[in-house]
């Protein structure tokens, strides 16, 4: 089993690379009035290192109000 997860993520980790190599050219993302200019495999990795964080943030704020519901009164 350690072998198919392995390779699954080699095979994952060459399918990023190609599309990095494949999409280098330089895109502009405005917000507001911020201007971030970078190659788009580079934006995109930065916002799904962005959305990591904050669905983990979120993740165990959930969690958190969750067990603290469950808890009796004055505990």
């Amino acid at each position: 089993m350690r072998w198919f997860h392995l390779t699954l993520i080699a095979i994952f980790v060459v399918a990023i690379l190609i599309f990095a190599a494949q999409n280098l050219q330089s895109v502009t993302v405005s917000f507001l009035n911020f201007r971030v200019g970078a190659p788009l495999a580079v934006l995109i990795a930065l916002i799904y290192l962005l959305g990591m964080i904050t669905g983990g943030s979120l993740w165990a704020l959930i969690r958190w109000a969750l067990e603290g519901s469950k808890r009796p009164a004055g505990a």
